[in-house]
């Protein structure tokens, strides 16, 4: 699980998307639809995060809590393989909003520095993650700086650790991520909070940072699935009022639908995705046209008013 690139730009709602900075693992083009897309999403619907898709590419955007850097609209964006997991992916937009924060600069080729190196750092990261005998060559790195600084008890002690802890990390992370494969939400939240506890013993505090970031992001989905049960029921009565006539309740469908294709999005359910979008459409045309029959209406009382 790795992106392809990771870009940071802000919207003007008078000029559109202007991209700040951008670095890719591969070289490929950002297409203008998808800007245009996530303009939609961001600014119209005001959704906070937004996922979009062109071939087999997808990208995904979020917004950066930027207020104090005086921003409204900041988004850091990724491109992804059509496979990635959207949960690590919103982990890892945790990690890289705090680093582009603490050292935003209006200077385009050091926040590409910044971007690289979140990246490959990123990178690195999801190695640990698969391969325990990479945080052992990690603590022995440490081991010996802190030899060498005169820390030999620190030193020991960490030698000891890691003859365990990244074994058990490794296996908890992984019954994590079974846990999370079968929507069992709660438990694979316990298991990545235990395996950060293990990463902070070790002293891998990106891992840690990762890892509790993830398991918020995994605590939302009960929730998620709650509200979108309640927004199915919500849509389901506006339908049986549109059976009654009230067309221009058309118009209150969109708001419902938008939220859940967001949610869907959380759960990577894009057969969801594509049925709600359809419905969507429909029901913006079907909105078009009750706005159309309304004054149509009008007309027809008023001409009537007239005889």
């Amino acid at each position: 699980m790795s992106p392809q690139a990771i870009f940071l730009y802000e919207i003007d709602e008078s000029f559109g998307p202007n991209i700040l900075a951008e670095y890719y693992l591969i070289k490929q083009e950002l297409p203008k639809d998808i800007l245009k897309d996530f303009v939609q999403k961001h600014i119209e619907k005001e959704f906070k995060s937004a996922l979009s898709q062109e071939n087999e590419v997808r990208y995904f955007s979020n917004q950066i809590d930027a207020k104090a850097l005086g921003k409204e609209n900041l988004f850091l964006g990724f491109i992804l393989k059509e496979d990635e997991d959207m949960v690590s992916i919103k982990s890892i937009f945790e990690t890289i909003e705090e680093k582009i924060l603490k050292d935003y600069t209006d200077d385009r080729s050091k926040m590409e520095e910044i971007l690289k190196d979140s990246l490959n750092s990123i990178l690195s990261l999801m190695e640990k993650l698969k391969e325990p005998a990479i945080i052992v060559d990690t603590i022995n790195d440490k081991t010996k700086k802190m030899i060498d600084d005169g820390e030999l008890q620190e030193a020991r002690e960490l030698i000891d650790l890691g003859e365990e802890i990244p074994e058990k990390l490794a296996n908890e992370i992984k019954l994590a991520e079974q846990f999370l494969n079968q929507n069992a939400y709660r438990k694979a939240k316990k298991s990545y909070l235990k395996a950060a506890e293990l990463a902070e013993i070790i002293q891998e505090y990106e891992i840690v940072s990762f890892l509790r970031y993830k398991a918020e992001e995994i605590g939302t989905l009960p929730d998620l699935i709650k509200e979108s049960e309640q927004l199915y029921k919500n849509i389901n009565g506006l339908i049986e009022s549109l059976q009654e006539n009230k067309l221009h309740l058309y118009h209150e469908l969109n708001k419902p639908l938008n939220r859940l294709i967001n949610i869907s999005s959380s759960f990577e359910d894009n057969e969801k995705i594509s049925k709600l979008a359809q419905i969507l459409s429909y029901s913006n045309q079907a909105d078009k046209h009750a706005k159309e029959l309304f004054n149509l209406d009008k007309r027809i009382k008023d001409a009537l008013d007239e005889l």
